[in-house]
């Protein structure tokens, strides 16, 4: 199926825009329409957070300087997505059947910004994510982790720089679970554009379930020809192993499944998907 809906959340950090100029190319790839979120933040969460003590004039202040500041912040993303949306000649408005060019809106709400991401991104083909600032742990991105978790759509993960291209050339990190099979069918599009396809498995990745030689038997069904390399961990980390393999391939989009252990083991010993989501310089295109 092609992707006609994407959503992008927006902030004003370098990676958010990195994340839009990768949104908005991906938009133009598929003459999709784009909705860009940024979600401020409601004053009215501020009040409990004030604790005893504060008086309630004290409370109002608080939550008038919050809204100042979520209005500003608000303007400013606004006007970086109409700079952007005006450099990649992309459309303001929303679809219109029979259109087929790239659109794109923006929506700016006030709430907590995991539950609406993740709820609005339930009826998106895509939702795209900003690589959080350098020295921020990506474990704790409760937006990212709430769409994955919580909307059942696929994410792509910008990288902090934006890409030249996307999805030309693609690798599939496949381990035979149920959360790589998903991203397999995430990526299917992509990869019947791709001018290449390679499938990346390694003993240290694969788990009980179907193999790489089976995954490749799979796509050759679907028309997609893919090649299959063996990968080997660097310094026994999986995830340093493939993103390897995947600069090797030259590969501008990375598909895999997040999480196939808990997210709890994976917080605490680490894993295959919070080393890709910390340290990949490419676009991933995650599923779970």
């Amino acid at each position: 199926m092609p992707i006609r809906k994407l959503i992008l959340l927006l902030n004003e950090t370098s990676a958010g825009k990195a994340a839009l100029d990768a949104a908005l190319d991906t938009a133009r790839i598929w003459n999709a329409h784009l909705t860009v979120l940024h979600v401020r933040v409601d004053a009215r969460d501020v009040a409990p957070l004030a604790g005893e003590g504060l008086s309630g004039a004290m409370i109002e202040d608080m939550m008038v300087a919050t809204e100042k500041e979520s209005a500003t912040r608000a303007h400013d993303v606004r006007a970086l997505f109409e700079h952007s949306v005006a450099l990649h000649g992309v459309t303001v408005g929303e679809p219109r059947h029979g259109r087929e060019q790239a659109t794109a809106s923006f929506v700016s709400v006030a709430g907590r910004e995991e539950e609406i991401i993740a709820q609005q991104a339930r009826l998106s083909d895509l939702a795209v994510i900003p690589h959080p600032e350098a020295g921020q742990d990506v474990s704790s991105s409760d937006a990212l982790h709430a769409v994955l978790f919580d909307s059942g759509r696929p994410v792509l993960l910008s990288p902090a720089v934006p890409p030249k291209t996307i999805g030309t050339r693609i690798c599939v990190g496949w381990n035979g679970t149920a959360e790589s099979s998903a991203a397999v069918q995430a990526a299917l599009p992509w990869m019947h554009r791709a001018s290449a396809v390679r499938i990346l498995t390694s003993e240290d990745y694969q788990r009980r379930g179907p193999e790489a030689p089976d995954l490749a038997a799979y796509l050759g069904l679907h028309g997609v020809a893919a090649e299959i390399a063996t990968f080997r961990p660097i310094d026994r980390s999986v995830g340093a192993g493939m993103l390897a393999a995947a600069r090797e391939f030259g590969a501008d989009l990375l598909s895999m499944g997040a999480y196939s252990h808990s997210r709890l083991r994976q917080l605490i010993l680490g894993g295959v998907t919070r080393h890709i989501l910390e340290n990949a310089d490419l676009p991933v295109l995650m599923s779970r």
